[in-house]
């Protein structure tokens, strides 16, 4: 593929000095890019590498066509499509080129296609064995089909088929379209939840952060888990639809999202259910915001805030599989999962707003060991968490009365422990809490708590 208007670069560059004609480029020689060719292209679709190339044709120096080749090598390589890419920069040859001209060829290796997987994945709280299979670049345009297979550590299991493909081109905007069954018990609420639907998603870019804006469709069938389910989880046993509308918008400047050592994450969304179509209908939000300080020996100050509020516009209360529910390792620590709030004969039924803060010091291992290896992989932390799980009335205008609602009766607790970091994606931790204010009706841990999961308070 040739797109008209050396130099090695697979992975860094070395600094070459053509001489032509008495002209030495060097950063600020005025160039002109005459051709842009790309070698090595089988199933991937020409206009689809035009796109990611298009902006090489703007650069007017020497140092501009080097910094713009190195973003167009990395866009490729976020494609996933190719197994190798290099670049090559030489001088324009043959009649009629600029004295000035350039020629950049982009040499590539597509990668397989078809791949199989067998892996563990890591939610909150859970671990689970994935089974799949993944076609990649399968219209030539770096979309991608995978069918996936889950059984968790819970009891949970799920499959689902996934098609996603970038929006005219660009990398950063995607749309994903999914269907799905999933399953899982909750012990501590006594029931089990099926669900069978499909939703599409469309991720990009906006001025302030990343944003997503989804349609999701789920049949959910709910059941008890034993006789003994309560009368509050037996009424909610049955089939409901929902068919719901969402938004999220995020803006991260973390250094990693694991274990941050500087920046902050805002993250918030809004879900309306029950306006197009279904027998479900509220309107929910959510907030998170985490802050990250450096301070010195590798210590680090950690803050976390995170709310949420629903109502349910039927007239009747948010059924127990869309309310909010607290507790566990993941968010406040020394509670059992889902074992905060309100409950009938032991089973914890959830709630319609929530509220959940926690500090966090993290510190190297005493004495360093590993340092720079196995070491970095490890921190210790102290702790103080603190967060609340109420039903508050949307319906009465006042709202100091509502506030006082989510003041009262809040749960906390403190404590220290070590954590072990997966890769960028999830952690270990083996914690010892102290809870220091609890209601009679909660689940506590006094003692050695272990966690795991991919976002924590």
């Amino acid at each position: 593929m040739e797109v008209a208007s050396g130099h090695n670069m697979s992975g860094h560059h070395h600094h070459h000095k053509h001489r032509r004609e008495e002209t030495t480029f060097d950063g600020s020689n005025y160039v002109k890019v005459e051709h842009i060719k790309v070698q090595g292209l089988d199933k991937t679709k020409n206009d689809f590498v035009v796109h990611q190339c298009k902006d090489l044709l703007k650069a007017a120096t020497f140092k501009d066509v080097i910094l713009s080749c190195q973003e167009v090598k990395q866009k490729l390589e976020q494609a996933n499509i190719f197994k190798t890419v290099s670049v090559l920069i030489d001088t324009s040859k043959g009649p009629g080129v600029s004295k000035d001209g350039l020629d950049v060829i982009f040499k590539v290796k597509e990668g397989r296609r078809y791949s199989a997987s067998a892996h563990t994945a890591i939610g909150n709280n859970e671990g689970s064995l994935v089974l799949g299979g993944k076609v990649g670049n399968v219209f030539g345009r770096a979309e991608r089909l995978s069918l996936e297979y889950s059984r968790g550590s819970r009891q949970s299991t799920g499959y689902n088929l996934t098609f996603s493909k970038p929006v005219f081109n660009e990398l950063s905007k995607r749309l994903t379209v999914q269907g799905f069954k999933s399953s899982g018990e909750y012990l501590l609420s006594s029931f089990r939840e099926i669900g069978r639907g499909a939703y599409v998603d469309y991720t990009f870019p906006g001025p302030l952060g990343l944003q997503s804006l989804r349609w999701e469709g789920v049949w959910r069938e709910l059941s008890c888990l034993t006789r003994a389910s309560s009368f509050p989880v037996r009424e909610q046993c049955g089939h409901s639809l929902k068919s719901s509308l969402k938004h999220i918008f995020a803006r991260d400047t973390r250094d990693e999202p694991v274990c941050p050592s500087r920046g902050y994450l805002v993250k918030l969304s809004q879900e309306f259910a029950g306006y197009t179509g279904g027998d479900v209908k509220f309107v929910k939000g959510e907030g998170e915001l985490q802050l990250n300080q450096y301070l010195f020996w590798d210590i680090v100050f950690s803050c976390s805030l995170q709310g949420g509020l629903m109502k349910a516009m039927d007239g009747n209360q948010a059924r127990i599989n869309d309310r909010f529910f607290l507790g566990g390792p993941t968010d406040v620590r020394g509670f059992n999962f889902r074992g905060i709030g309100p409950q009938d004969s032991g089973n914890f039924l959830g709630a319609e707003s929530y509220w959940a803060a926690g500090v966090h010091l993290y510190s190297p291992l005493p004495f360093n060991p590993g340092k720079g290896r196995w070491g970095d992989l490890f921190r210790m932390h102290a702790f103080a968490n603190a967060g609340n799980l109420c039903n508050v009335n949307l319906d009465n205008p006042n709202f100091p009365d509502q506030l006082r609602k989510l003041q009262e009766n809040v749960r906390w607790s403190y404590g220290a422990g070590m954590l072990l970091r997966i890769g960028r994606v999830a952690r270990f931790e083996l914690n010892y809490c102290i809870p220091k204010a609890a209601q009679p009706t909660d689940s506590i841990v006094s003692g050695v708590q272990f966690g795991v999961g991919v976002s924590f308070l």
